[in-house]
């Protein structure tokens, strides 16, 4: 791999979730969130989130490993079972930095450094998996780029928003943080299933792409929306 194709690797990884990082934070028109615990989030999410993340599903994968005799088996039970409790457990640890945890004072808040954790978390996927397709070609690596640049970062920014809802309600309203867990459980769900429609190949590969885009489009509408609700409440 050249220098060029390094630096369109490292451009095209981060700039599609840079710009989404952008458009969350701006979703609010009161009282928008400061720039400095936003990049704290998404550095969060692109370093030590991932990196933690990669440790459990290791450590997951090796703890399951004697009892499935199936290497399809065990690739399914890690995209649709440990990766997304992996990385929905890490991800949201960005918002216990105490620079992002003092500006949580409203509820649209937590969806917000939520979905910026999950963006920064999709922008080293992008990375480390650009950098595979990068090696097939500029045409499959381009068509990954784009299916990522949508669906991917969708898919980090709309689940890990939903536990950053939850952890800034506990701070805001000064409650037990098991209240966490429902939202917890909802993140993991929305990123199981997001790639259990990409694995369990049903209805075709094609099929299977097309309603796990639809399906993100839809998840990230929905934190959109709720983001934009409360903010107007908040007036």
């Amino acid at each position: 791999m050249n220098l060029l194709e390094i630096i369109i690797l490292i451009v095209m990884a981060f700039l599609p979730p840079l710009i989404y990082t952008f458009w969350i934070r701006n979703l609010e028109k009161f009282n928008r969130e400061k720039w400095k615990p936003i990049f704290f989030c998404f550095i969060w999410g692109s370093s030590i989130a991932i990196f933690a993340a990669i440790i459990i599903e290791i450590f997951l994968q090796f703890s399951i490993i004697p009892s499935v005799d199936n290497p399809a088996s065990l690739g399914f039970i890690t995209a649709v079972l440990i990766a997304p409790f992996a990385e929905e457990l890490t991800k949201p640890f960005a918002l216990r930095i105490s620079v992002v945890k003092k500006e949580l004072d409203e509820l649209e808040d937590g969806l917000i450094y939520g979905a910026t954790a999950g963006l920064g978390f999709s922008a080293t996927e992008n990375l480390i998996y650009g950098s595979q397709f990068l090696s097939e070609g500029a045409l499959f690596f381009f068509i990954f780029i784009l299916i990522r640049s949508f669906g991917g970062c969708f898919l980090h920014a709309s689940a890990t928003a939903w536990t950053g809802y939850g952890y800034g309600k506990t701070i805001i309203k000064k409650t037990s943080f098991i209240k966490i867990i429902p939202y917890f459980i909802l993140a993991i769900f929305v990123h199981s299933f997001y790639n259990f429609i990409l694995s369990y190949d049903f209805l075709g590969a094609a099929i299977g792409l097309t309603l796990a885009l639809i399906f993100t489009a839809i998840t990230i509408l929905v934190v959109k929306n709720k983001i934009t609700r409360l903010d107007e409440l908040s007036r």
